[in-house]
């Protein structure tokens, strides 16, 4: 079978020799060098974030036999169409919890950034480059320890039970809403108003669908006590990105760290980076952290996740 690969996936060498053991593999460097005589040949193709793999694409693939994503989530992809034309799609859903339990960078730096934000971590690293020694104005500027406080979880699932577990250890209350998820080690809010109320910490692990579009929107932010906390390491698409800038520029919140940007798999995101409001905000305040959706991406856990993606489509293939 004719595997295609793309080079902006990066995938490491162990992974692409599975690769060419298997199938012929055909390469090119993104979706933007694809041509009608390559999509003619192939039976099995990968589908890079930021490329829709959409019906227009599907039609140019008339022997196409399955679609590979080595994501949780497959924005970029036509799915209902794809099975329509009977192409099966293949992407780490939640079926394989067992595998996905054993990665865990994302919870780790959304507690990271946790502990950055509400420590000032970056700005007082800043000050000591500058030849200052000024503990004092940090600790003044830090309300209270994180076992005064309370964190909020939206969307207890795999990285939010991982991160509520972090909260538990280090003695913080935790709430956290779930419409599909219970765990009575932790307290349980009806609505997400409610987690806002309560929580001094927000750390969103919800799924992208249209219906948590800006699941955190101006409401939720001002529901939330002033000098509260915004983490996301999600999508950016769950926070309504001005709100939150609102609430930032007004004092409400006293920081954010994301991980995430609306529009970040747009090809022309890049582009237009350094015009976007946050990261100019970003640029003059120290309550705002970005980071560039780094977070599942070590090593180790690329490894796994992109072998354990050939692996499904090597199962699926012998179906």
């Amino acid at each position: 079978m004719v595997f295609l690969y793309y080079d902006i996936l990066q995938y490491q060498e162990a992974t692409l020799r599975l690769i060419e053991q298997n199938f012929n593999m055909k390469n090119l460097p993104d979706p933007d060098y694809d041509t009608d005589d390559v999509l003619g040949d192939i039976e099995v193709a990968m589908a890079p974030l930021g490329f829709p793999f959409d019906r227009k694409k599907i039609d140019r693939c008339p022997i196409l036999k399955i679609i590979g994503s080595s994501t949780l989530s497959i924005p970029q992809i036509d799915v209902n169409y794809a099975e329509s034309k009977g192409i099966k799609v293949c992407f780490l859903d939640n079926q394989q919890k067992r595998f996905l339990e054993s990665i865990t960078p994302t919870a780790e730096l959304a507690w990271g950034l946790v502990i950055a934000l509400t420590r000032y971590i970056l700005p007082a690293h800043k000050t000591v480059l500058k030849g200052q020694w000024a503990g004092r104005k940090f600790g003044r500027q830090t309300p209270r320890m994180l076992s005064s406080m309370s964190l909020g979880i939206v969307g207890l699932g795999r990285l939010g039970s991982i991160v509520a577990s972090y909260g538990k250890a280090f003695g913080m209350k935790v709430y956290y809403y779930s419409p599909h998820s219970r765990n009575k080690e932790y307290m349980w809010c009806d609505t997400l108003l409610e987690l806002a109320q309560k929580s001094d910490i927000i750390s969103i692990h919800a799924h992208h669908i249209p219906e948590t579009e800006k699941l955190v929107n101006r409401e939720f932010i001002y529901s939330m006590q002033p000098g509260s906390f915004v983490v996301n390491t999600a999508r950016g698409e769950l926070i309504d990105e001005s709100a939150l800038l609102e609430g930032l520029t007004s004092g409400h919140l006293g920081g954010a760290a994301l991980d995430v940007l609306t529009g970040e798999f747009n090809p022309e995101f890049k582009n237009s980076l350094s015009n976007s409001s946050l990261v100019q905000y970003a640029c003059v305040h120290d309550n705002l952290i970005i980071t560039p959706h780094y977070g599942g991406s070590t090593i180790d856990a690329r490894e796994k996740t992109q072998a354990q993606m050939v692996k499904l489509i090597i199962e699926s293939v012998h179906d």
